[in-house]
């Protein structure tokens, strides 16, 4: 007799896997014919609301710097709203409290959950620890901390099962943002102070590179530590004409951690090779005075613009009509602007730092290289038809790997595994004792 059982497995830490078994025996000696057909048994993942209904999670509370409306809004807060859609739409009630959004009510619903937004830019980590450590706003029967360089410290004050979303080690970014002392007392936040806190926490990052630096810079165990990708939305897609003349785009808060100083600079000395170059930079922060300066001073007001932030339609317009996505960004969790494009059609040249490494497949979807090599790479690209349309098939090739209701899915399902060693631990009645099953 011979059976073959095809197993697909997936777990929150890892990338989705298939095994295939053999098991063979002989029969002969109790007189058994063997079966002459193998049974393939699939096992298919359970869905986020298969998962949501067997983990008796159904109060979530998430903690964020900033949210969606926020002005600098990031790649980090639209991770965290593409996560609690989701999770909401699986049938979890999901909170999420952040700091003061100018412009924004103190309470607000936005894509089925619910926004709570108090205290100022950094009297929201203190404020939101104690309003925790008092129950206001629980139980919950889990915690989401987004550590965004300032963590809430909620393994201090937060006893339901948590997990932590920690795109990316800030390291130098504090000496780039902040003045002293404030610059000094981030980084040993970070990382000296806080590590200790969290070495039994579930961490959640979204690439292989960044999972390196936290392992190294912050001194995590590896273990802890989980990569989930962070999806695409379908709408992106390679729809309309590209723009007529080389048009290089770049997407992003205007700050110094994006380098967009030098990045205007390789974009200037591109414009000598290509005189007919057009360049976009889209985002808004306040580093735009200093950047609008820079352009006017090298009399490149007409082929260089800051359009600052554009709506969903707005941008992806500008993926389409790009010819290369570029950052010379020096701190990245994912870059999630690379991806986006990519699903466009529109490979990618960026600086070469952990975290781009995982969104571009080098020389497949786009090129990876040291800032001061920017100029020079983009003109190949630019100037080369045949690497062009080469990158632009692994542009979408790579994009294509990447679903935001995967990402959904595997973060639940990290929260739903931590769940369930919390029960093991402290089993009480009802609630998460509906927990059964393997959770994947």
């Amino acid at each position: 007799m011979s059976q073959a059982f095809q197993l697909g497995a997936d777990s929150a830490g890892s990338a989705e896997t298939g095994d295939a078994q053999q098991i063979q025996g002989a029969s002969g000696a109790i007189g058994l014919a063997e079966t002459p057909r193998a049974a393939r048994i699939e096992v298919r993942e359970p869905t986020l609301e298969e998962l949501v209904e067997r983990s008796g999670l159904r109060r979530v509370h998430m903690l964020a710097w900033r949210d969606l409306d926020d002005p600098e809004a990031g790649g980090s807060e639209l991770h965290a709203d593409k996560v609690a859609a989701a999770w909401a739409a699986a049938g979890v009630d999901v909170s999420m409290r952040t700091a003061h959004a100018p412009g924004h009510l103190p309470q607000a619903t936005r894509n089925g959950y619910s926004v709570v937004r108090k205290a100022g830019r950094y009297a929201v980590f203190p404020r939101s620890a104690m309003s925790g450590a008092l129950g206001h706003g629980g139980p919950w029967d889990g915690l989401v901390e987004i550590w965004n360089g300032m963590p809430f410290f909620s393994p201090v004050w937060a006893p339901c099962p948590r997990v932590v979303f920690l795109h990316h080690v800030h390291g130098e970014m504090w000496r780039m943002v902040l003045k002293p002392p404030l610059s000094q007392v981030g980084e040993a936040l970070e990382s000296t102070i806080a590590p200790p806190f969290y070495r039994r926490t579930r961490v959640l990052t979204l690439s292989e590179s960044s999972r390196r630096e936290i392992i190294e810079m912050l001194r995590l165990p590896p273990a802890n530590i989980s990569v989930i990708p962070p999806g695409i939305d379908e709408h992106y897609a390679p729809l309309g004409e590209r723009s007529p003349h080389p048009m290089v785009l770049a997407v992003g808060r205007l700050v110094p951690v994006k380098r967009f100083d030098v990045l205007i600079d390789a974009l200037i000395r591109l414009r000598q090779q290509h005189p007919t170059l057009e360049a976009v930079i889209v985002g808004e922060g306040y580093e735009r005075p200093a950047l609008e300066a820079r352009i006017r001073a090298a009399g490149a007001t007409e082929w260089l613009k800051l359009p600052g932030r554009v709506d969903d339609e707005g941008l992806l317009a500008y993926y389409r009509q790009a010819w290369v996505l570029t950052s010379a960004s020096a701190r990245e969790g994912w870059g999630m602007t690379i991806t986006e494009a990519a699903a466009c059609g529109t490979p990618s040249v960026v600086s070469n730092i952990a975290g781009h490494t995982d969104a571009v497949a080098d020389g497949l979807s786009g090129l990876l290289v040291e800032p001061n090599e920017l100029a020079d790479a983009l003109g190949r690209v630019i100037g080369d038809q045949g690497l062009r349309d080469r990158l632009t098939a692994g542009a979408l090739a790579h994009a294509a790997t990447f679903t935001w209701a995967n990402t959904a899915r595997r973060t639940f399902a990290a929260l739903a595994q931590e769940a369930a060693k919390h029960r093991r631990r402290s089993p009480r009645p009802g609630g998460l004792d509906r927990l059964h099953g393997p959770l994947r």
